[in-house]
């Protein structure tokens, strides 16, 4: 995909339409509309309110908690505006705060669903590792003073792999009805300063992957041994384990549906990370014999 390929803007299209989207997730309270503070959706939905000139209602593909970012979001939402593609995507920029950007907009057939369409999500936690703190980028990633050691968190970051209880990884507030998810991969790698772990899975619970990157902190800086990842995982237990890391450095990159959906590919970022070369839906999915529970709302059959 070419990232400046050329937007529709004659043909007048209404039905189920998919956006790709990116925010910086700092000023708001999370993903999910709420009635006592800004949210992303609530922003997202008043935009495209404005272009359709009628309430506008949308699905993600993942909720993000407060302050976490996104580089590839998806949503889609149904609507009887015709409206062009590009007036879907620079129509409805314009009308978004400066932290919020639409990438491009696709008509989907209608068994197309952000949410239960999803096979795999994928996040990428950014830690600054240096002495001091940075006055660039602070908001997009976490400081750590201390020096990692991105090889031993690799280490303990594999017993992750695969399809596991992840109650010790979860949320005390966590609603999901099971804590069994399937970690495709975990990879921790540096560049320069900057220490990646990058994790995708079939879903992820509640806090989980700054739960994980929490307890390879303690391991990577040398406080805590290389077990610890598995202790905590057998335990299934989090009151034993590290603390949560900040929100700032989770980024939210890619969500995986099935190719016949023909959505956008798009280099995988956060941005500092576009030099590597991937693209989202590069990997082949890993097989498995997880049993997706069935969600609330979800509407039946849908599979």
């Amino acid at each position: 995909m070419s990232l400046f390929t050329r937007m529709d803007e004659n043909e007048r299209v209404s039905g189920r339409i998919a956006l790709g989207l990116e925010y910086r997730g700092t000023a708001y309270q999370g993903w999910q509309r709420l009635s006592h503070g800004p949210s992303l959706q609530a922003s997202l939905e008043a935009a495209l309110a404005r272009i359709a000139q009628s309430p506008v209602e949308v699905m993600c593909s993942g909720r993000t908690d407060s302050g976490v970012h996104a580089t590839r979001q998806i949503v889609h939402f149904d609507t009887t505006s015709a409206r062009t593609l590009k007036a879907w995507v620079m129509g409805t920029n314009v009308h978004l705060p400066r932290d919020m950007s639409v990438r491009w907009a696709r008509v989907m057939p209608h068994d197309f669903h952000a949410r239960f369409s999803s096979l795999a999500r994928r996040y990428r936690y950014m830690i600054l590792n240096q002495p001091v703190p940075p006055a660039l980028n602070a908001e997009h990633m976490t400081w750590h003073r201390t020096p990692l050691d991105e090889r031993r968190m690799q280490e303990a970051a594999q017993v992750l792999v695969g399809e596991h209880d992840f109650s010790g990884y979860r949320a005390a507030g966590c609603q999901s009805s099971t804590p069994w998810r399937h970690v495709h991969f975990v990879e921790v790698m540096r560049v320069g300063p900057i220490v990646v772990i990058d994790i995708q899975a079939n879903a992820f619970l509640h806090h989980m992957v700054r739960n994980v990157a929490g307890v390879l902190l303690t391991i990577g800086d040398g406080r805590r041994d290389v077990s610890l990842t598995r202790d905590i995982l057998n335990g299934r237990d989090r009151t034993v384990s590290e603390a949560t890391a900040p929100a700032r450095g989770l980024h939210f990159v890619d969500v995986y549906y099935d190719p016949r959906f023909e959505l956008p590919a798009e280099p995988l970022g956060p941005a500092e990370l576009y030099f590597s070369g991937e693209w989202t839906g590069a990997r082949t999915l890993p097989a498995s014999s997880y049993q997706r529970p069935v969600y609330r709302g979800e509407p039946a059959g849908h599979l």
